[in-house]
């Protein structure tokens, strides 16, 4: 493939992805991240800039944004933007192990992590981060700038709105929908639809907190 990438984030997020993007062939350019970290060495690359650099590298790369979200996706979607209103073209990277069916869709700006798995007829939106043994069944949908943690399990025809995360090894029943700005726990199991925006844990989920 050979393409050229810079990676924005340098945190350990960004580890994952390095792994990730070299499973395929991608050349990493280098990673921009704050000001303090500039010229500090991450794995085999250098953080060459900040965020600020970004026009400056539109016409030699790709971007992957490589920041992680966790409690919310503010920082994801204002550095996408940054990417976007230069000019820049957001890249889409699946991992050499993971597997995403001929009949899916993956939007721009994604990265699918190894060992990942999207069936059939399933959408994954822009930005998203589809991690590690992470299952995303036939017919989801998952909405723009996403999370869907390692391990966790997305069952057929579920529809995840915008900016949720859902927790490593949790468990989304069959049919459901979950709206906008929901984070749902590590280990959670959801049997119902999601219609408040807030944090959700437990078995069967309840919420337990409003938004953060």
């Amino acid at each position: 493939m050979n393409k050229q990438l810079i990676l924005v984030g340098g945190g350990g997020h960004c580890k994952s992805v390095i792994d990730v993007v070299e499973s395929i062939g991608y050349s990493i350019l280098g990673i921009l991240d704050v000001p303090e970290n500039v010229g500090k060495p991450l794995l085999d690359y250098t953080i060459i800039g900040t965020d600020e650099q970004i026009p400056y590298y539109v016409d030699q790369a790709d971007f992957l944004v490589t920041v992680g979200q966790i409690k919310s996706a503010v920082l994801r979607i204002k550095i996408h933007d940054k990417i976007t209103q230069a000019g820049g073209k957001l890249a889409t990277i699946v991992a050499s192990t993971a597997h995403v069916s001929k009949y899916a869709q993956v939007g721009a700006g994604s990265v699918i992590m190894h060992h990942a798995f999207i069936n059939a007829n399933a959408v994954v939106g822009t930005g998203c981060i589809i991690n590690t043994y992470a299952s995303i069944e036939h017919d989801v949908v998952v909405g723009n700038f996403c999370h869907i943690a390692t391990g966790a399990m997305v069952n057929g025809s579920t529809h995840i709105g915008n900016n949720c995360f859902v927790g490593s090894r949790s468990v989304i029943s069959n049919n459901l929908s979950i709206c906008d700005n929901v984070l749902i726990g590590a280990g959670a199991v959801l049997i119902k639809d999601v219609t408040t925006p807030g944090i959700y844990a437990g078995n069967p989920a309840r919420k337990i907190s409003e938004p953060k």
